[in-house]
């Protein structure tokens, strides 16, 4: 976003507040799908910014659902249920049935473990309608079902209710390792024609998380454009013959948000120079950041001559932990100066501690060339969620 932008938002709207650009959330996506093959498609992890999925729903071919308040929020969205893969580890079956009655075999469901494949399976069966499912394979943590498992699932399916799709399959986020996408792409690969070898079955979706890592730092060397040329070359190798979906959430949405914060107070403690924002770091969280000594990108708008000076900037909250960078340098930094932290689009809206110290949720907003400012969510109080009386 230009400055004059930033300078609008700041005028019209009280700090702290996150700004999600949706310009640059496109060209996010244009830009991936420039180097993949037009046949990849991509689905959204919704919840790395839940906010932004309305803006996305002609830009992305599903949406990963992990919940079901994400699923509520889908609902009262409008997004099409066509898009939406049921996820997560912990599925109840009321909300399973709630979703397979009203939109029937538009939603795929992944299977995390047996119970969740048996409950699919009766829910199926019990309605008479048609669950099309994607079995997730684990990497070796609490998410999915190994190998075995998915096996014995795909050779006993006898359901004339239940399809399944595919496969599902992450492994974690920030991946630096070119080698190690190759080899769970060659892995997956051979499981799948393994799985139509050994039991007619044909995989006709494979669901994949790169977990590509986001510069978010000014230390770090930038291998965001490197990771994306060498998964699009590693993806063409497959011979499984089935659709590709790829599954990011803040490879996507990182780039699009910036978090807008004020200074209100200033002091020097024993020889170290601090600033006070109105914000914290219940509502800023960077992946990877260790103690406040990484340097975030962070833009200033005063444009004033001075001396450069580093001050650690502090939050607004009661805790000694609350430090959201150290020893920043600053030109001529005074009170009521704006600074704004940018590569903020994914996790940091919902990651934050909200609630705690009872502070007042920040206003969201989103922007683009054609519609302008929008108030995606106001200011919100949270002490009624800390003490409720009736």
């Amino acid at each position: 976003m230009s400055e004059t932008k930033f300078e609008y938002a700041i005028h019209e709207y009280a700090t702290p507040f996150y700004i999600f650009d949706t310009d640059i959330l496109a060209m996010q996506i244009r830009k991936i799908r420039g180097v993949l093959r037009p046949e990849v498609e991509l689905c959204y992890a919704m919840k790395a910014n839940p906010f932004v999925i309305k803006e996305l729903e002609d830009l992305v071919d599903s949406f990963e659902v992990c919940s079901p308040g994400e699923f509520s929020i889908c609902e009262r969205a409008g997004v099409t249920m066509g898009k939406v893969v049921m996820s997560g580890v912990h599925k109840k079956p009321e909300d399973v049935e709630y979703a397979i009655k009203q939109y029937a075999d538009q939603i795929i469901y992944t299977a995390e473990s047996l119970s969740h494949w048996q409950m699919l399976a009766s829910c199926g069966e019990r309605l008479q309608t048609r669950v099309r499912v994607l079995l997730r394979l684990t990497c070796g943590n609490q998410f999915g079902m190994d190998e075995s498992l998915i096996r014995q699932i795909i050779a006993q399916n006898h359901s004339e209710f239940i399809t399944i799709e595919g496969i599902q399959y992450f492994s974690g986020t920030q991946k630096r390792s070119l080698k190690k996408l190759e080899n769970e792409l060659k892995m997956l690969d051979r499981f799948c024609l393994e799985l139509n070898q050994q039991y007619g079955f044909t995989v006709n979706k494979l669901e994949y998380g790169p977990g590509l890592p986001i510069c978010y730092f000014e230390e770090e060397k930038n291998e965001e454009d490197e990771m994306l040329n060498g998964l699009a070359a590693a993806l063409k190798s497959l011979a499984f013959g089935g659709r590709i979906a790829l599954e990011m959430g803040r490879f996507i949405a990182a780039p699009c948000g910036s978090y807008v914060t004020r200074v209100v107070d200033m002091k020097t403690n024993k020889g170290e120079p601090y600033c006070i924002v109105d914000g914290g770091i219940h509502q800023l969280n960077y992946y990877g950041q260790m103690l406040a000594m990484k340097k975030p990108p962070i833009l200033m708008l005063n444009h004033r001559d001075g001396e450069t000076k580093e001050w650690t900037v502090c939050g607004s909250l009661c805790t000694a932990s609350d430090v959201l960078v150290k020893q920043y340098p600053f030109y001529d930094l005074q009170t009521g100066d704006p600074l704004i932290f940018q590569r903020t689009g994914a996790y940091s809206v919902t990651e934050g501690m909200s609630l705690f110290l009872s502070r007042d949720l920040p206003q969201v907003l989103l922007y683009s060339a054609k519609e302008h400012f929008r108030i995606a969510r106001p200011g919100f109080p949270t002490d009624a969620f800390n003490y409720f009386q009736s």
